[in-house]
């Protein structure tokens, strides 16, 4: 299997990463973000399952090494307690600073930055093939097996655990209907025929334990 760090400089050089030691720092930093001990779903495995999407159909996408940096930087920062799309947002603005001081060029960090603030909402626009990608990965655990994806809102469960269960379920259901309100929760052909009916069949199952 192929080292994290091995994936994200591969990447990053892809997309015209020039310091290599600046290269290997900012890594080094984002991974050690995804392993913060308050995460229990957004953690390495899903940083590791988001790109193996990415990867399995680069081919749909303009520029793929941006989307896999997108996946890095996606989740960098992940806090529970913050409000609305603050996350995203704090993510958007630690891909800026980070890729900059790789010697990427302005143009990919600010499409870094975008694809990044896409994962706010998941709404993606028909001709936005590298977004279509990165939020369909990011999504994909929705079409999970039902025991796995029991297993994912577990884990969401308990990254939220400081917050009391009515509240819990509350907001909880509101993203659920959100989710379900989409058009098609999943935007590449071959993603879509295999994961839109399976997902919508989680979600709905979810929500119902929660009303």
């Amino acid at each position: 299997m192929v080292d994290l760090l091995d994936r994200w400089r591969a990447a990053a050089r892809g997309a015209g990463a020039i310091d290599a030691a600046e290269l290997d720092r900012v890594g080094a930093e984002l991974l050690t973000r995804w392993r913060e001990p308050h995460r229990h779903y957004h953690t390495p495995d899903h940083l590791t399952a988001v790109l193996d999407v990415v990867d399995a159909h680069a081919s749909a996408a303009a520029r793929p090494d941006l989307v896999r940096l997108a996946a890095w930087c996606h989740d960098a920062v992940y806090d529970p307690r913050a409000g609305g799309d603050d996350n995203e947002r704090q993510s958007a603005a630690l891909a800026g600073t980070r890729l900059a001081r790789l010697g990427l060029p302005a143009d990919a960090v600010t499409e870094v930055r975008r694809l990044v603030l896409l994962t706010a909402g998941h709404a993606v626009d028909p001709d936005d093939a590298d977004g279509a990608l990165l939020c369909d990965a990011d999504l994909a655990v929705l079409a999970a097996p039902p025991e796995a994806y029991d297993r994912y809102a577990a884990a969401v469960r308990r990254e939220y655990a400081h917050v009391p269960e009515p509240a819990f379920r509350a907001g909880r259901a509101q993203v659920l209907t959100g989710l379900l309100a989409l058009p098609a929760l999943f935007r590449l052909p071959p993603l879509a025929h295999r994961w839109e009916a399976p997902a919508r069949a989680n979600l709905t199952r979810e929500l119902a334990t929660l009303l």
